[in-house]
């Protein structure tokens, strides 16, 4: 099971912190090969920030074989509860320029995070004077890529506060609000139309759709709050996370499990069909506003998911 970050010794945080530097260069780098021909001032500053990455990444080995030996600790990402986590790189071919500008911009903001609490957990004097100075310039690197974002927009203006308050809200509230409402909205249609195909009954559909929601609430709760203590990451404070993810998971499935209160079975089943169309478009908005998705591939891929699920629920209620 991965282990809470404070408990890393100081070995085990320095083994950290050189492979997160030797997977930002290869990120970088692969960024920088991507656009390098149609976004070749983009390019530039990605490669140059990859080679710095890489000089931390040997400064960061120099100070550990100064300090503790050739011996490095085999620790991975997935072993450090709430590490900083990264696209996989095929992941990576999807995102347009500006989603990898902003992909940078996180990276950064994330890597600064990390050094300021790992220098806050070791007692080893040079190790801190290190970490402390890589924080620094990987803030640096944050307004670095922040104003090569904004340096392709007419203004060439940067808020960088502004810019961060945003990220940081979507990071903590947007994201996993979203997750609750998609998995409330989505994965409780098949057993609310089932349950009022199958019994033609709207107060057995009601009980269904409440008993669904309430525990996909609570079941998404614990899991978005046990994911990620929030301390490397930015995204928060886990319980907070865990409440509105649980809350917006809840409000997702009671939507379309209330129109199942009116008696009347089938004037109920077309007011939770429209309902169900109304939260399906509220999802693919907000993934098009705050997760720069564009309008209509979120609502394709929305659209698409809901149906068949809808569509599961209808047939196994008929059978």
């Amino acid at each position: 099971m991965a282990r809470p970050f404070h408990e890393l010794n100081e070995q085990e945080v320095l083994a950290l912190a050189i492979t997160s530097e030797e997977d930002d260069s290869r990120i970088y780098g692969q960024f920088a090969e991507r656009l390098k021909e149609r976004y070749p001032g983009t390019a530039r500053t990605l490669i140059t920030m990859r080679d710095e990455e890489l000089g931390h990444a040997h400064r960061l080995m120099e100070t550990f074989k100064a300090s503790y030996g050739e011996n490095l600790p085999f620790v991975r990402r997935q072993d450090v509860k709430g590490f900083l986590t990264r696209k996989p790189l095929w992941l990576s071919k999807l995102l347009t320029v500006d989603q990898v500008r902003k992909e940078v911009e996180i990276m950064e903001y994330e890597a600064r995070g990390f050094y300021e609490a790992a220098a806050k957990q070791t007692s080893n004097i040079s190790v801190r004077k290190l970490l402390n100075e890589l924080a620094l310039v990987e803030a640096g690197h944050e307004e670095m890529a922040s104003g090569f974002r904004e340096s392709m927009e007419k203004s060439g203006a940067l808020d960088t506060e502004r810019e961060t308050e945003r990220r940081m809200f979507i990071l903590q509230y947007i994201q996993p609000g979203l997750a609750g409402l998609m998995d409330g909205s989505v994965s409780t249609l098949a057993p609310v139309f089932a349950a009022a195909f199958a019994t033609r009954d709207s107060h057995d559909a009601f009980l269904v759709g409440l008993a669904a929601s309430i525990g996909a609430g609570i079941s998404m709760g614990f899991a978005e709050a046990l994911s990620d203590d929030g301390v490397l990451s930015g995204r928060g404070h886990p319980y907070i996370r865990g409440t509105i993810c649980g809350l917006m998971t809840t409000l997702g499935g009671i939507g379309h499990t209330l129109p199942f209160l009116i008696p009347g079975f089938g004037v109920a089943m077309a007011v939770a069909v429209a309902v169900v169309a109304v939260e399906l478009a509220a999802i693919a908005w907000i993934r098009h506003k705050y997760m720069d998705t564009p309008l209509l591939a979120a609502t394709f891929q929305v659209v698409v998911g809901g149906v068949l699920v809808f569509i599961t629920g209808i047939l196994i209620g008929s059978a």
